[in-house]
């Protein structure tokens, strides 16, 4: 079985050098070094690349992904039936962050509306400041 180096491995799956690094110095993916200190990868690192850009694409956060890969037996490279077990777990995430941006657009659009492009005092979509009673940070943005 041949390996890949960092360079075959960032060609062919469309990912950096620098992002391959990323995802080693992170755990998602592991090399073994030769004699001369090179990184080799396993090929069978194309698909878990894959698996990590395609759950990326769809905003799922490294630390899931990473605790998704740890999940799998003997560390092994995710197959189809593996990613239909994850994404179904992420399913409800992926769905509470939809109905919050969609929200969010909603409101943008409102507040854009009135012309006033200030959130603090918004009467509309914040009136009398009400959220700062609930704490800091953005907590409509927070809101489940």
């Amino acid at each position: 079985m041949r390996e890949l180096t960092v360079g075959q491995l960032a060609e062919r799956s469309g990912v950096a050098v620098s992002a391959l690094h990323f995802y080693e110095a992170k755990g998602l993916i592991s090399s073994r070094r030769t004699s001369g200190n090179q990184r080799r990868y396993a090929r069978d690192t194309l698909r878990r690349v894959a698996f990590i850009k395609v759950s990326q694409r769809v905003g799922i956060p490294l630390k899931t992904i990473r605790e998704a890969l740890e999940s799998l037996p003997d560390e092994r490279t995710p197959t189809k039936e593996d990613w239909a077990a994850l994404s179904a777990g992420w399913r409800e995430e992926l769905d509470a962050r939809i109905n919050q941006l969609t929200r969010l657009r909603d409101d943008l659009t409102d507040c854009i509306g009135c012309g006033c492009l200030s959130l603090k005092t918004c009467m509309l979509s914040n009136p009398y400041d009400a959220y700062a009673k609930e704490g800091p940070g953005p907590r409509r943005l927070l809101a489940g």
